[in-house]
């Protein structure tokens, strides 16, 4: 059976409010109601999400798809970067290629790579230990510590190269239960189907 981890999708930015209080964007709403019309949708029997709102919003749509109820599981953040507060996109995303390539080191007092990896490896694992194996479960979070479990479950150096592709958000990629070996790379979330390639 599958797991999914789905990263939301656009969301409002607002420099004025917490990065983690930002909410889906009407474009992200309207992605996140065409995923749910998707027929893997309703085989989910579980749908977990980090507490951020943004991610909660796109939770909310696909677990009354599913006719489930939203879990949060609170050490699902994405990594911590309050330490510099908001920065305008193009200075995130050469902060976002060295938090990458150098996992083991902070940007201006970001929580590290590693760590972030070590956090959202154990609230998979600590959710799945209590998981009917035989359903279908969806973890709905963020696009770098997403990347960080699919870099650990692929057996994958951290490295940027295998971030989500750069679409705004609202991708999945898919593991056995079992196992939790991958069975898809990176897909947007409104294409995915259980028989993508890795």
């Amino acid at each position: 059976m599958f797991g999914l981890y789905i990263t939301h999708p656009q969301v409002r930015i607002d420099p004025a409010v917490p990065v983690p209080r930002w909410g889906l964007s009407e474009v992200g709403r309207a992605r996140a109601e065409r995923a749910a019309a998707q027929p893997w949708v309703r085989q989910l029997g579980r749908v977990v999400s980090s507490d951020e709102i943004k991610a909660i919003e796109l939770a909310e749509i696909l677990a009354a798809a599913a006719g489930v109820n939203v879990e949060i599981a609170e050490d699902a953040h994405e990594n911590d970067r309050s330490a510099t507060g908001f920065l305008p996109p193009a200075e995130f995303e050469k902060a976002a290629d060295w938090f990458f390539a150098h996992p083991e080191q902070s940007f201006h007092g970001w929580e590290r790579a590693v760590d972030a990896q070590m956090r959202i490896v154990a609230v998979v694992r600590s959710v799945l230990a209590h998981h009917d194996l035989s359903k279908p479960i969806a973890f709905i979070g963020h696009g770098g510590v997403g990347t960080l479990l699919r870099c650990h479950l692929a057996g994958l150096p951290i490295a940027r190269s295998h971030d989500q592709p750069p679409n705004g958000g609202g991708n999945v990629h898919a593991f056995r239960l079992g196992d939790l070996k991958p069975l898809s790379g990176w897909v947007p979330m409104e294409e995915w189907q259980l028989q993508n390639p890795v």
